[in-house]
């Protein structure tokens, strides 16, 4: 199910090897969780609802055109944070502020809709990963 999504993500050089590293540009903590933020994210993919909103972001990328990420532009800002809260809950709010904000690895070279949904969808898996690991 997850390989339709990552196909059309794909075309804007988005796999889940660059999701993992960007995710893990901001990370604190152990090494060993890689692989578990892998799974979440193989997980979350799964997750039709994502899927929905992913490819919401990319619809809005080959069909609503912006110049740049303009101040007025929130759209972009809702998708991500509802990505990151379907996942993480509430907590995902403040992870998704931080990758947003500091836009590491594939953040920093995607246009606004998927910068957003990408780091929201990181942002989520992220909050998983600190809040279920013992």
């Amino acid at each position: 199910m997850k390989e339709k999504i990552l196909k059309d993500l794909k075309k804007w050089n988005i796999n889940l090897e660059n999701m993992v590293e960007t995710a893990m540009k901001l990370y604190v903590g152990k090494e060993g969780n890689r692989e578990k933020l892998r799974k979440t994210m193989e997980k979350y993919l799964n997750d039709m609802n994502i899927q929905a909103l992913l490819q919401s972001a990319i619809l809005l990328e080959e069909n609503f055109k912006v110049d740049g990420d303009p101040v007025n532009l929130v759209a972009d800002e809702l998708i991500g944070i509802n990505i990151a809260e379907y996942i993480g809950g509430k907590l995902a709010l403040f992870n998704f502020f931080y990758y947003d904000t500091n836009k590491p690895g594939i953040l920093s070279r995607l246009p606004p809709f998927l910068d957003d949904a990408i780091g929201g969808f990181i942002a989520g898996c992220m909050t998983k990963l600190f809040y279920d690991v013992k």
